[in-house]
């Protein structure tokens, strides 16, 4: 398959790439430096600038484009980047595909479990509906400006997890676990969507050649809170779980980040992907780490 690939620099499109290309699939990705090989091709999305040819037989598009959600702390400056840097990407795809004479089969656009907000007690699937907090609103916000193509082609909304990787998200739980000041974070009782990153770059190659429209979680089967999380991140490294991060700390410092990020409670299904038969190869969160550890 022809596929256009934007965000291919980034934890997820660096492990997609690999993969893709081992399965033989044909690569088109979108830089924003001058291009240095001759499947690159630049573009600008801050200034909605794509070729005009960059679509020319691609069947696929796949935009995971955005700045890290993992890089705290979020600062007023760099929550209007996270944003900023997400419409601005999709937005430049999008009119891409519905001005083109021949416009793809699918576009699956990157997306966050950040959709749902912070839901404790209540069970999460695709036919949930948005939550309230700053991730939940720029999620929402994204993932409409995708849905603006769905005229023109399939459009999936991979609603990813927490990727439990150390280049991802759970790298500052990671220096504070090989520091030996692992601890709670809160209650450390609050429910984390998690995945691991070979299920979630299995996920993506999985859709491409699905039938699947619309929202999807990318999200382990098996809940695990931040606590179990940290615990078993804190013993593959033979370090000591004992310094406790109290929640109104995390609160005081990190604001929108300590709420959406690491206090953040959801239990959430990826009953899609489960109805479509997708089979996890890490369905907990135990396994999963163990795996990522080892590799870094």
């Amino acid at each position: 398959m022809n596929i256009l690939l934007a965000g291919a620099s980034g934890l997820i499109g660096s492990a997609l790439q690999t993969r893709l290309r081992a399965a033989g699939h044909s690569l088109r990705v979108l830089v924003r430096r001058e291009p240095a090989a001759e499947n690159e091709v630049r573009w600008d999305p801050d200034a909605h600038f794509l070729p005009a040819d960059a679509l020319d037989g691609i069947e696929a598009v796949i935009n995971l484009g955005g700045a890290s959600i993992g890089k705290l702390p979020w600062t007023p400056s760099y929550q209007r980047t996270l944003l900023s840097s997400r419409l601005n990407g999709t937005q430049t795809i999008v009119r891409a595909i519905r001005t083109s004479t021949a416009p793809p089969r699918i576009l699956i656009n990157a997306s966050a479990s950040g959709f749902y907000g912070s839901r404790p007690g209540i069970d999460l699937d695709e036919s949930s509906s948005g939550g309230t907090g700053f991730l939940a609103e720029l999620t929402q916000r994204w993932e409409a400006a995708a849905l603006e193509a769905s005229d023109h082609c399939t459009v999936v909304l991979a609603r990813t997890g927490i990727v439990l990787d150390p280049a991802g998200a759970i790298g500052p739980m990671l220096t504070l676990a090989k520091l030996g000041l692992g601890g709670p974070l809160g209650s450390g009782k609050n429910l984390w969507p998690w995945v691991s990153l070979e299920d979630e770059v299995r996920a993506l190659e999985f859709l491409l050649t699905s039938t699947l429209s619309g929202p999807v979680n990318i999200t382990g089967p098996v809940p695990a809170t931040s606590g179990e999380i940290g615990r078993a991140l804190a013993e593959n490294l033979g370090r000591p779980y004992w310094l406790p991060a109290p929640a109104f700390a995390l609160r005081l410092l990190l604001q929108n980040a300590a709420e959406d990020l690491l206090l953040v409670d959801q239990h959430i299904r990826p009953a899609v992907l489960q109805g479509e038969g997708f089979e996890f190869s890490y369905p907990d969160a135990a396994s999963a780490l163990k795996v990522a550890l080892k590799a870094d």
